[in-house]
């Protein structure tokens, strides 16, 4: 019996929209004016127009803690790569997010509202073969089914590390409290604004050599906006010094060898007196009641001189510091 085509495909659609529940049709568009669009002030979205340099900073930071918590934890230096601030809806963000994964909804007090921390299932599975002797290098299905008990408690060791490293990014910025809510595992069910607010994410990719996954960040700008003047404004991460550098760096500088030298007698002479020097002729000097030792040529300290356990030495009088030194300048 030849095949007989009952339903229209626009018919078709329809039936399946009525199904879903979902609505294709395009809206209409604004009117134009002048060649300019209206703008509707009723709509949802939010314009962020500044850019948060103090995120990007605390961002950054967290990727370094969490590089070092990591090393700690799984005995493996990751690499970490941050990537940039993305501000865009959180409807479009549970949308590219893995089925499954875990989303951990997360309080940041005293910020009010609910962020989440999304391991996708290859960083969990990576970590968890990891910690087993494994390198993660054959491929484990994850589709349609449960985190098992042992994983579930692998994943909080992990959250409870990168809330940590978190916290630490934040501290000199705006101290925070973490509160664990619960975990989900599909990004529907972790209702923590309306699908058209605007979210504030950021994405690191963790790779243990040529493998690796990606944490989520993702804080509601509901969240952050009494504060964004501060996350805008560029803070000191460039001029704010990095303790741990300094530190080394004052470590290597204290073993550098220098020439400590102290001259007793300067005679003024002129190249003839020199030339007429012979073996055996005196030079008459006086002796001073103090000399000046220095280094490279810079004064640092001011010395008595005598014998000690029968060996010429130099007795410290007066550190000169470098006001002192520009005093003495200034008044010669």
């Amino acid at each position: 019996m030849a095949y007989e085509q009952v339903l229209s495909q626009d018919e078709v659609d329809a039936l399946l929209q009525g199904v879903t529940g979902s609505t294709d049709q395009p809206a209409a568009p604004a009117p134009v004016r002048d060649g300019l669009p209206a703008y509707d002030l009723g709509a949802p979205d939010r314009v962020v127009r500044s850019r948060m340099h103090t995120l990007e900073v605390i961002n950054d930071r967290f990727a370094r803690g969490l590089r070092s918590a990591l090393l700690n934890f799984m005995r493996r230096s990751p690499d970490i790569s941050v990537g940039p601030v993305q501000i865009q809806q959180y409807g479009e963000f549970v949308r590219h997010l893995p089925v499954p994964a875990n989303i951990n909804m997360v309080h940041m007090k005293p910020l009010r509202g609910t962020a989440l921390f999304v391991f996708d299932p290859k960083l969990v599975f990576l970590v968890v073969d990891n910690l087993f002797g494994s390198d993660g290098r054959y491929h484990v299905r994850v589709e349609g089914r449960d985190f098992t008990r042992t994983e579930q408690r692998i994943i909080k060791r992990l959250l409870d590390l990168s809330l940590q490293c978190y916290g630490d990014a934040w501290q000199p910025v705006y101290p925070l409290n973490f509160d664990y809510v619960r975990a989900e595992m599909h990004g529907k069910l972790a209702n923590i604004v309306a699908p058209n607010e605007v979210v504030v994410n950021t994405t690191l990719q963790i790779e243990f050599g040529p493998i690796g996954g990606f944490l989520h960040v993702c804080i509601p700008y509901s969240m952050i906006e009494p504060i964004r003047d501060l996350l805008s404004n560029p803070i000191q991460d460039e001029v704010e010094v990095d303790k741990r550098w300094v530190t080394q760096m004052s470590r290597q500088m204290q073993s550098a060898d220098v020439e400590l030298r102290a001259d007793f007698v300067t005679l003024s002479s002129t190249i003839g007196e020199v030339l007429k020097l012979q073996v055996g002729d005196v030079l008459p000097i006086e002796l001073p009641t103090t000399v000046t030792a220095k280094v490279d040529g810079i004064p640092v300290m001011e010395c008595g001189f005598g014998i000690s356990n029968e060996r010429y030495a130099l007795r410290v009088q007066h550190m000169i510091t470098h006001q002192d030194s520009d005093s003495k300048n200034d008044h010669d």
